[in-house]
């Protein structure tokens, strides 16, 4: 694996189990797309550090929990907005 993209996917899961951001928030960070980074963490990761990507997967795994209150609160702040 290149170097430069092993450093990236460890800085990437670094971030995020720091920060608790999104797959897209991080990707929009570190400059590379959503598929990327979600292809870093699901095939990379595992090959360059096991604990790492189980703590990552669990990070994702209570993403995918909550995206629906997430989605309606952007729902909301949308229409509260259009109304001013």
């Amino acid at each position: 694996m290149n170097e430069k993209i092993f450093k990236r996917v460890l800085m990437e899961a670094d971030y995020i189990l720091k920060t608790e951001k999104t797959i897209r928030e991080v990707a929009q960070v570190f400059n590379v797309s959503k598929s990327t980074v979600h292809k870093d963490f699901q095939e990379r990761l595992p090959l360059i550090n096991k604990k790492l990507y189980k703590d990552v997967d669990k990070m994702l795994k209570y993403h995918i929990k909550i995206r629906h209150i997430r989605g309606g609160e952007s729902t909301k702040k949308k229409y509260l907005k259009s109304r001013k």
